[in-house]
This record gives C-alpha cells, sequence and structure tokens, in this order.
C-alpha cells in the first residue's frame, strides 16, 4: 500500500475549522483531510446552541457584540481580533446558509427569516441554530459537501502522530513539509506531504475527568505544534460548561446554555434558587460564573450535582425548543417537561492553544492551525458562548484566503523517510497506558480544574513530570498505538496547562487561584515557548502586557 501521499494542501481534523477551510480552498488545489476517526465524530457534531453572529442589525450591532466579547474575556481579548471575527460573522453564516445548512425558522414573525436564541453574556439574541442540534446539521451539511468535491480526499480513522519540520530532518531552514500518520485500521504509518500543513484538531477537554467532549479531544495539534517549536499562549484558561447532564450512564452530554436562555433556572435539591447569589446576571451571568457558582453550591452542600428547571415552560414549547435534549434525557428516566435536569459542570473548552495570527500562520512556515486548538486572543480569559463556531468558520476562511494567494509560490522540497519502527517491539503492558491515562485526567480534575491553589498546582506537576518520564520511554521502545499517541499528548498538554496556571499570579475569567483571589490591573498573556523555538522565523507576535 502506498505510504506516501503528496498534497498541496494536509489538513488535520474534520470539524467545523477544517472541512471549512476545505471547500474554501481553490478547487485546482488537492487536498486531504484527515480524521482520526469517522468525519463527524469530533466536537462540532455534538454542538447543541448554535453560532454567535450579528445578523438582525434592526435590534443588535456589530459593535454590541464585540463589547459582550470584550466583557466576558476579563480584559485578555484581542481587540482587533475580535473585531475581525465579529464583523466577517454574517458573511460566514451567509455561507453555510448557501451550504444548505438547516437553521430553524423564526416562527414568531419577528420580521428576521431565522430564530434567534440569547445565552450567557450575551446581550441581545444572536445565536441561529438548528433547533438544539446545529453541530450536528453543520457536520452533516459540510461532509456532504466535500464529499462532492473532486479535489478534496478524506481519510478517516487516520491519527496525526507527529509534523514533519526540516529542522527535525536536519536542515538549517525551518519549515513543515507535512506529517507522519497512523492509519488506525490497517496499523500502518503513512507520509502526507504538503505543501501547506493545517492543524484543525480540536481542544484538549479530555485532560480532565469530566468533560462534555468526545474521547478524540486529546489536545494532539496543540501537542504537535509545541513539539515542533511553535508558542502556545493563555493555556490556563480552561472552559467548565456549567451544565452537563449528571447521570451514570449519560458519557459527555451537555445541556446547552440556550435550556437557560430560553428560561431555564438553576436550582439546588429543595428547588431554591441560587444564581442572583453570585451575580446580578443570574443563570445568564458568563460560564465562568455559572461554573464557580455551581461547584461552591455543591461543595458548599456536599451534593453530587444540582438542577437545571424548565418544566415551568409549556410541554409544547420544551419538546419544540430542545427535541434532541428531550429525547436523551428521556432516555435515562428523566422527563424535562415535569422535572429538572441532574447538572455538574464538565471541561468544555480551551480558550488558549497555538499562538496563530487573523490567517492562522504559526511559528513555523507551512504551517496554519486554526479553531479551538488555536490562540486569536478572540476568548481572552473567558469564551463568550457560542463564539466558538463563528471562529471556526471566519478563522477558516481567513486562512483559505492566505493559501490560494500563494498556491503559485514554489516551497521547499523535502525527502522524507518513511517511518522506521525498526527497533521497537511489541508492547507487552498495554494496561499501563490505561492506567496513566486514568491517573492523568483524574488530578487533573482533582488540582487543576474549576478551583485552584498553589499546592494543588505544584502536585500535579510532580505526578505529570512523572507520567510523561513513563510515556516517553514506553513510546521509545514499543510499536505506538493510537491510544499512546493520544495519551502522549494529552500529558504534553496537560503540562502546558498546569505551567501556564503556575506563570498566573492572579484570578481572571476561568483561573481561579484561591492563593491570588485578586486581579491584577495590567493584564498579560502567558506566552510559553518552547527549547526549540526558531525567533528567525517566528511569527511577530508581542504579549499583551509586556
Amino acid at each position: 500500500m502506498l505510504q506516501h501521499h503528496q498534497y498541496d494542501a494536509v489538513i488535520i481534523g474534520s470539524g467545523a475549522a477544517g472541512l471549512t477551510l476545505a471547500l474554501h480552498l481553490n478547487s485546482s488545489l488537492r487536498v486531504a483531510v484527515l480524521s482520526k476517526g469517522y468525519l463527524s465524530a469530533g466536537s462540532t457534531y455534538g454542538a447543541q446552541g448554535g453560532v454567535a453572529a450579528v445578523l438582525d442589525q434592526t435590534k443588535d450591532s456589530p459593535h454590541q457584540h464585540i463589547k459582550d466579547t470584550l466583557i466576558a474575556g476579563a480584559g485578555l481579548c484581542r481587540k482587533e481580533a475580535v473585531e475581525h471575527i465579529v464583523e466577517h460573522g454574517q458573511e460566514s453564516i451567509q455561507w453555510l446558509i448557501d451550504q444548505g445548512v438547516p437553521f430553524t425558522p423564526d416562527q414568531d414573525s419577528s420580521g428576521f427569516e431565522f430564530h434567534l436564541t440569547r445565552e450567557g453574556g450575551h446581550s441581545e439574541r444572536r445565536i441561529i441554530h438548528a433547533a438544539d442540534a446545529t453541530g450536528r446539521a453543520i457536520s452533516e451539511t459540510l461532509v456532504a459537501r466535500a464529499r462532492q468535491a473532486s479535489n478534496i480526499d478524506l481519510y478517516e480513522h487516520h491519527l496525526a502522530i507527529d509534523l514533519i519540520t526540516a529542522q527535525k530532518l536536519g536542515l538549517p531552514e525551518q519549515y513543515c513539509a507535512g506529517l507522519y500518520a497512523l492509519d488506525i485500521k490497517s496499523d500502518q504509518v503513512k507520509v502526507f506531504k504538503g505543501n501547506n500543513t493545517i492543524i484543525a484538531t480540536g481542544g484538549a477537554s479530555k485532560a480532565y475527568l469530566f468533560t462534555s467532549n468526545t474521547d478524540g479531544a486529546s489536545g494532539d495539534g496543540i501537542a504537535m505544534a509545541w513539539r515542533s517549536g511553535c508558542r502556545v499562549a493563555n493555556m490556563e484558561f480552561n472552559q467548565f460548561h456549567p451544565t452537563g447532564l449528571y447521570h451514570p450512564k449519560a458519557k459527555s452530554f451537555l445541556i446547552s446554555e440556550a435550556v437557560r436562555g430560553e428560561g431555564g433556572r438553576l436550582v439546588r435539591a429543595d428547588g431554591s434558587q441560587f444564581m442572583k447569589d453570585y451575580d446580578h446576571r443570574a443563570e445568564l451571568a458568563p460560564r465562568d460564573i455559572v461554573a464557580r457558582a455551581i461547584d461552591h453550591e455543591m461543595k458548599k452542600l456536599g451534593a453530587d450535582c444540582l438542577f437545571l428547571d424548565i418544566s415551568h415552560k409549556p410541554a409544547d414549547f420544551i419538546k419544540s425548543h430542545f427535541p434532541m435534549i428531550h429525547e436523551r434525557c428521556l432516555g435515562y428516566g428523566i422527563d424535562i417537561t415535569k422535572e429538572p435536569i441532574p447538572v455538574v459542570p464538565a471541561a468544555h473548552y480551551t480558550c488558549g492553544g497555538v499562538l496563530v495570527d487573523e490567517q492562522g500562520q504559526t511559528d513555523i512556515p507551512g504551517l496554519f492551525a486554526i479553531g479551538e486548538c488555536t490562540y486569536t486572543g478572540l476568548h481572552g480569559a473567558n469564551r463568550l458562548a457560542s463564539n466558538s463556531l463563528l471562529e471556526c468558520f471566519v478563522a477558516a476562511r481567513s486562512c483559505a484566503q492566505k493559501i490560494n494567494s500563494a498556491a503559485n509560490q514554489e516551497t521547499a522540497v523535502m525527502d522524507i523517510p518513511c517511518w522506521d519502527d525498526s527497533q521497537v517491539s511489541d508492547a507487552d503492558e498495554n494496561v499501563v497506558i490505561s492506567h496513566n491515562w486514568d491517573e492523568l485526567r483524574r488530578f487533573m480534575w482533582d488540582y487543576v480544574g474549576i478551583v485552584r491553589t498553589n499546592k494543588r498546582l505544584q502536585r500535579a506537576k510532580n505526578r505529570v513530570n512523572l507520567l510523561q518520564y513513563e510515556i516517553n520511554d514506553f513510546y521509545n521502545h514499543f510499536k505506538i498505538s493510537n491510544d499512546l499517541i493520544e495519551l502522549r499528548n494529552l500529558a504534553q498538554v496537560s503540562e502546558l496547562i498546569i505551567d501556564s496556571a503556575l506563570e498566573r499570579k492572579e484570578s481572571r475569567g476561568l483561573h481561579y487561584n484561591v492563593d491570588y483571589p485578586l486581579t491584577d490591573d495590567a493584564p498579560g498573556e502567558t506566552v510559553l515557548t518552547p527549547k526549540n523555538f526558531n525567533k528567525q522565523v517566528a511569527l511577530d507576535f508581542t504579549p499583551l502586557g509586556s
């Protein structure tokens, strides 16, 4: 079977960012899209709420959306990045509509074509959605379009192992020429050579024991970029969604923020509300505030969960607005039209990531990154609800413009060797992988979760160092597997999260440290630099507060 594949663009990830980019690249370019599972297996498919964008300018404005984003970001957003993404929102949504995404139409004769809902932190209704399964509608539409495109080759069950750079091959220049990937079904490692390599791998919330994300959210792209010499920023800001479904059989299922946007109330077991005790915006406060409030209440009461109640709304309203949530909860014996939903915070979104400009350029020529795996400056210290999908579409379109404009330029040619596993043997203790995976996620949840302390962070640092030693030893002596690759990446990203949290001597947004409860007057970004970083070819970037 062919081990070397040559493309103009190799995209790692088949979510909203990756497929949007693929569909915007010139049809004359040969494009490969790699997905480590099925094409729709990532976080995009599971997104419920919708996409934030200013669409009805009779009631809303880009200025107001920008303002809401900056407030949620707690002083760490890059205003130019916020402006760029918000101001390109409407055209990105129109493109999705043109592709055939079945957004929910307006039934109230408000004068606007589509129904818009409101979520925490937003001052207006600006979330366009497809009932409560927006991600599924978007994913299915984009996958279908990609399958129809003659210039796009889709590789399911192909897991990226590492990037191939000139530096790794011992060459003096710095350039990314592609990647090694494991064909999971054939257990064969292949080379994908690309004039442009794009990371669109999503976040790293699987580092935590409780998460709304799929098993694939293991920080692969962030870890690969870091090992190749790219800087990362603001990795300490991990967003915990306030309302993950609490049920022993419910794995990674979220109760959309739109439930609160449409009148859902957070209550204790006795039915009493508590959010007004923490913020005047109550249930519509930003996610970091709501998640900390729930965490505090649970610890105060010794409760395993709290509750989200929308049963005071008419049953027909609930079923029409939240059909998927209603159906899924019924499957667990919970009728949300008659009773409250048990909820617990869950790791949901990685606000930091690989440092990029507005066109997705990283510190390494030939290497781009888009979507949740990046740090653009949009989210700052806390992501505003439903801005994540918006960033995927706008960033992907901007990245495509950059690649299309340089399509005819000559790029460096490298002789890339095949993957060599002749010096390793089959693993004899795979149980080590599962044990390390479990230990990592548990201490990240206990020590690097919603509320942190210096002591907890240092304990986590000590543990992750030991785990990385064991994992790297295992990686160097045994044949690779998809579980080992993901564990290696997750341990690397966990270390970046811990190091970033130790660097920040304040509490801000999603990072709350009991030992530093106050917020600094002059905030700065946390930028980590790898040892093999090349200043001479790096992205032009001046950290905030420097």
